[in-house]
């Protein structure tokens, strides 16, 4: 097996094997069993001749020849600990280019605006992220493109499908956001069904790119690019960071949808930092491993706030009924559960408030997929700037709290959980 190697002995090599090696080969870099950090904003060129090549590629002014890779030039066009992170992270989506990002919003901001002009309609499923809502329904409209939402949690079918097309009215669609599941109630959206609308809303040539916001699950218990997306997009902070200490983002797609989202990168400068990428694949290593002992944690959680008798509703994917309309996209969509639970505490805003002042292990902070428990109010902080109204519209009630769960002891995490409730 070489540095670059995906198989041994005719045996394919799982993501979280290669996770310890992958395009990186140590004799490069005085053995050193991990890559070094490249703290630098240039490189050094070994000719002036070879600079004038690697522009030619970085500008598009010619096509590679066979086997020819970009050469370094500057860190906010290319960086080897970038570089290597990002041929990492294909791996786990079966992705063939990847763009890493200086925050989860600067991925989804760079990709929506390589992929929209004015008078373009952009649709999202609601409820999203709070950052992207925002982005969607204030940002985008300055630059002459509407936002339209769509309810997640339902299928895309009659007058749901119908109220789509109706406002779109055969508008140029620049691309539909989609985040599933959902932030904060867990609800559900069928990315090959979305992926079929998207082909029924090509317009002169022009289909919109799905572009999925995998972050909750991904990208060890969903891989959007096997259902019918286009671009995969991560808040790299959360899981494949997952010690809440960096702040990156991530996009993978194919080489031709990825294009335009990696050329805009190098003039916004959104690119993530060395120190970043380097903190990045260190986590890589143990993803798998803290997404599965989160996600067992998790179902022991939802369970326990199940049978509670001071909480109204659960919102895991664990727990779906059989009989949900929804079960049979989970069941073909998602490999697990993951460790997001939402809940409503019986009551109000003030249950809740509550409820999260009177924690003790768990943290009361936005933000998740660390090791560390964290617990927030969706409808007064991560989502604050959504209406009341939109809020009731897509599920948010006053009461809903979202946990995300970490990797402590089980029993040390359910007892806080019991002792908070007993306070509301």
């Amino acid at each position: 097996m070489t540095a670059h190697g995906r198989s041994i002995a005719g045996r394919a090599l799982h993501p979280e094997s290669l996770m310890m090696g992958y395009g990186y080969d140590p004799a490069r870099s005085e053995g050193a069993i991990k890559s070094p950090i490249f703290q630098t904003s240039t490189f050094v060129f070994e000719s002036a001749e070879a600079g004038k090549s690697f522009f030619e590629l970085a500008y598009g002014l010619r096509e590679p020849n066979e086997g020819e890779i970009p050469g370094l030039i500057y860190s906010r066009l290319n960086n080897p600990d970038l570089e290597i992170l990002e041929d990492r992270l294909c791996l786990w989506d079966g992705a063939e280019s990847c763009a890493t990002f200086a925050s989860g919003m600067a991925a989804v901001t760079t990709s929506l605006l390589a992929s929209v002009r004015p008078g373009d309609v952009v649709l999202y499923s609601a409820p999203i992220y709070g950052g992207s809502d925002h982005f969607v329904r204030h940002v985008l409209p300055t630059f002459g493109v509407e936002g339209i939402a769509f309810a997640a949690g339902v299928p895309l079918v009659g007058t749901a499908r119908d109220a789509i097309h109706s406002a779109v009215r055969g508008r140029r669609v620049g691309a539909i956001l989609v985040e599933t599941p959902a932030n904060p109630t867990n609800a559900l959206v069928d990315i090959a069904d979305v992926a079929a609308l998207a082909r029924e809303l090509e317009v002169d040539g022009h289909r919109p790119l799905v572009m999925v916001d995998n972050t909750f699950l991904g990208p060890v218990f969903q891989h959007p690019l096997q259902h019918g997306a286009d671009i995969v997009l991560y808040s790299a902070t959360k899981f494949i960071g997952g010690h809440s200490d960096v702040i990156a983002g991530a996009a993978l797609g194919s080489r031709e949808a990825m294009a335009p989202i990696r050329g805009l990168r190098t003039f916004l400068g959104t690119m993530a930092s060395p120190w970043s990428g380097w903190l990045l694949m260190r986590s890589l290593e143990t993803l798998k491993l803290r997404m599965t002992a989160a996600a067992i944690n998790a179902g022991e959680v939802a369970r326990f706030l199940a049978a509670h008798p001071k909480v109204a509703r659960v919102y895991w994917l664990g727990l779906m009924p059989e009989d949900d309309p929804m079960r049979p996209v989970y069941d073909r969509q998602c490999s697990g559960p993951g460790s997001l639970v939402a809940f409503d505490v019986r009551g109000g805003e003030a249950e809740a408030f509550r409820f999260l002042n009177a924690l003790q292990l768990i943290r009361l902070a936005v933000s998740l997929g660390g090791t560390e428990s964290l617990a927030e109010h969706p409808g007064t902080m991560t989502h604050a700037d959504v209406s009341p109204a939109e809020q009731a519209r897509f599920g948010m009630t006053p009461a809903l709290v979202r946990l995300s769960i970490g990797i402590e002891e089980i029993g040390d995490l359910l007892a806080d959980l019991g002792q908070a409730l007993d306070a509301v």
